[in-house]
């Protein structure tokens, strides 16, 4: 799965899993008119973050429309205690509760002018980058195993940089747009990479040239992006405005912006959106409401996609001979909001996890509806779950950001086989099918610098590592056969630790700026089971 993704940088949950202190009065006020001093406490403290226009960057957007289910308490304690299993620091010794409260007012005062984005705004917004090369290269620019390939997001100071897989050198440091979001997305035969930022540009970059080649803005608030299993189309996931906007994967040209709400009228934030191979579809995740969207990216639009139900307004004869709109939007009700997803391998089942709903639901897309519900403690990452064979039978493990554990589920029968200790809430779970070895960090709290080592097949930790004291240590990937380890210091004057993977050795250690997520072109492609997708 995709997806760094779900949370990190988020300021406030709709549902909160912090018990709000008590507010005062002037929290609770209706919005007014904003001072210059709460206007200068905003820039000082919040617009590097969330933007000189409250529209977002590395956080989200300040508006009320983001914040339409919380409470104006909830929001004081967020500013002034942070936020639990994500970016948002405490501000509690920087400002007063009287200063957090103002600051409440001008969140929850509308903007002068509704946002938006429409095709149009999509359309403008194509532009060729500064640096970019005016066609993609006829072959690569370097020796390199152009599969072998690792894409570095450097959140310190807006990089990716593409290391060499082989010799565990960087070919380039490519500067990007602020606050790149949900992960490098590859094409089938990996020739080309898209990312996407916070605030909704999605860049085409030229793998074998090494350089950009377009860009496009979608949205405001874009959460990540998914790439058909064809190449051609790209579906971006906008919390602001709430919309999915299709794209054509080689001229970013806008083919679709879909409305999102629900199927009474809800509109609804998209967390993200996945694609599924098998069933030659996107399926989105809403924020707001229950439900699980499934959009065919095919260009036939007559063509039966396995699993849709029947358009019975054509088996009618009520639409006659007209062309079915493109990306038809496939409702499926389920028990609670999930925006969260892990898929079995043939795409057939997903598991969700909800805020608002204890434990997961196993959705089967094929019948459009939940089919079990597994007992998961705290708050399941399913986007970084994995999967494997493990005593004649499949298994999939997900980390847990609120708990110290991993759970470990049968995929057959959605039953926990397993469960792993560990010494705090992790973010990232990794392996490789030729590994025997699963990664585990522990992202929150004060062994933040340790990550686990997990013997896939006694589900026990066998090794610790702490390649950095005192920083935090996350998210591990691997080279394309298997047999070295990425490791991420997770710091603005942090690093890439390379480990040998058989016998957890340090290799080799390339400095970096606040590394986050690294992405392996021939893992991503081939759905390597130890990677998200």
């Amino acid at each position: 799965m995709p997806h760094v993704v779900a949370l990190v940088g988020l300021l406030l949950s709709a549902a909160g899993t912090t018990a709000p202190r008590q507010a005062s009065a002037a929290a609770s006020a209706t919005p007014g008119p904003v001072d210059h001093a709460t206007l200068t406490l905003y820039r000082t403290h919040c617009a590097a973050c969330h933007g000189e226009g409250r529209l977002g960057v590395t956080g989200p957007a300040l508006i009320p429309e983001q914040f339409e289910r919380a409470k104006p308490a909830q929001l004081v304690t967020s500013i002034l205690d942070g936020r639990p299993a994500t970016q948002m620091a405490a501000f509690k010794d920087r400002l007063s509760r009287q200063q957090a409260e103002a600051l409440v007012r001008l969140i929850l005062t509308p903007l002068p002018v509704a946002p938006s984005f429409t095709i149009d705004d999509v359309k403008k917004s194509r532009a060729v980058p500064p640096d970019a090369a005016a066609a993609p290269a006829p072959k690569p620019v370097f020796a390199a195993d152009p599969l072998n390939l690792f894409f570095v997001v450097e959140l310190g100071d807006h990089h990716v940089t593409v290391l060499d897989g082989d010799k565990l050198e960087p070919l380039v440091r490519q500067k990007t747009r602020a606050a790149l979001h949900g992960g490098i997305k590859y094409s089938p035969d990996g020739r080309f990479a898209w990312w996407v930022t916070r605030d909704g540009w999605i860049t085409r970059y030229d793998v074998w040239g090494l350089k950009p080649l377009l860009e496009v803005r979608v949205g405001i608030n874009t959460r990540n992006i998914a790439v058909s299993s064809d190449g051609k189309v790209i579906m971006a996931a906008n919390a602001l405005p709430r919309t999915l906007v299709a794209l054509d994967a080689a001229t970013l040209e806008p083919l679709k912006v879909i409305d999102v709400a629900g199927k009474d009228g809800t509109p609804s934030r998209v967390s993200a959106v996945y694609a599924a191979p098998p069933r030659s579809s996107f399926v989105a995740a809403l924020k707001d409401v229950p439900e699980i969207w499934e959009l065919p990216w095919g260009e036939d639009e007559r063509a039966p996609v396995e699993g849709l139900v029947h358009d019975y307004r054509r088996d009618s004869g009520e639409l006659g001979d007209a062309p079915r709109e493109r990306f038809p939007v496939r409702r499926i009700g389920v028990d609670a909001v999930l925006d969260d997803f892990f898929f079995d391998a043939k795409y057939d089942n997903l598991l969700g996890a909800s805020r608002s709903s204890d434990g997961g639901h196993v959705v089967n897309l094929v019948v459009g509806r939940t089919v079990a519900k597994v007992p998961l403690a705290g708050m399941p990452h399913l986007g970084a779950g994995i999967a494997w064979d493990r005593n004649g039978a499949r298994v999939m493990a997900t980390p847990n950001l609120k708990e110290g554990v991993i759970s470990v589920l049968d995929t057959a029968t959605w039953t926990e086989v397993g469960r792993i200790k560990t010494l705090g809430p992790g973010f990232f779970l990794r392996s490789h099918e030729r590994s025997r070895y699963a990664f585990a960090d522990v992202f929150f709290g004060p062994d933040k610098d340790k990550v686990h080592v997990i013997d896939k097949a006694t589900l026990e930790i066998v090794a610790t590592l702490q390649p950095a004291p005192g920083k935090t240590a996350a998210h591990t990937e691997f080279t394309k056969d298997g047999s070295k380890v990425l490791l991420s210091i997770w710091e603005d004057d942090g690093a890439l630790v390379v480990y040998d993977a058989a016998t957890l050795k340090e290799l080799k250690r390339l400095p970096m700026k606040k590394p986050s997520g690294k992405y392996n072109v021939f893992n991503k492609i081939k759905f390597s089971e130890g990677t998200s997708h």
